[in-house]
């Protein structure tokens, strides 16, 4: 029974290298913010816009905890779903955690482009979205860092990965 979860800040490549590597393994792929969202028939953005961040984070929980139930699978969780309640903590429980760590700028230069799909982005200048994330990541790194393993998110080698899931 194989579960790897993947942390890490929004626009590390969590989604990405999880598909890959799900697919190099065999193994299902969930991505927890498509998973919320066919659950609640509502993109992420629209359910931080109804229900604000609090109220997102406690489903995020609960969504979290059903699809930690789930056996020979990569789980790439939302960027702020390991910094709420004890969900680093779980996720340690039930299987093995890596972060995929980049910098404030590698971040900034991907998500820019994308900011208008990232609620917390969205209206922010390019000074505004780089300071926000700089604070944000900063903040965040003691949750992520409880990961059980940490990979420099530019490091397309699935040498860690081989190592957990042989």
């Amino acid at each position: 029974m194989k579960r790897l979860f993947l942390i890490g800040y929004m626009g590390c490549g969590k989604t990405t290298t999880g598909k890959r590597i799900a697919e190099k393994y065999g193994l299902d792929f969930i991505d927890l913010d498509n998973y919320i969202e066919t659950r609640f028939f509502k993109t992420v953005s629209e359910l931080f816009k109804e229900r604000g961040e609090e109220e997102f984070r406690k489903m995020e929980r609960h969504m979290l905890e059903e699809v930690a139930l789930f056996e020979d699978v990569i789980i790439s969780t939302g960027g702020g779903a390991a910094c709420f309640f004890d969900n680093m903590e779980m996720m340690n429980e039930c299987g093995d955690t890596v972060y995929l760590k980049a910098s404030a700028e590698d971040l900034f230069a991907y998500l820019r482009t994308a900011k208008q799909d990232r609620p917390l982005l969205r209206d922010k200048t390019d000074e505004e979205m780089l300071a926000y994330i700089k604070d944000s990541l900063s903040k965040r790194e003691p949750f992520y860092s409880k990961a059980k393993y940490t990979m420099d998110s530019r490091d397309m080698s699935d040498k860690l990965f081989d190592q957990l899931l042989k």
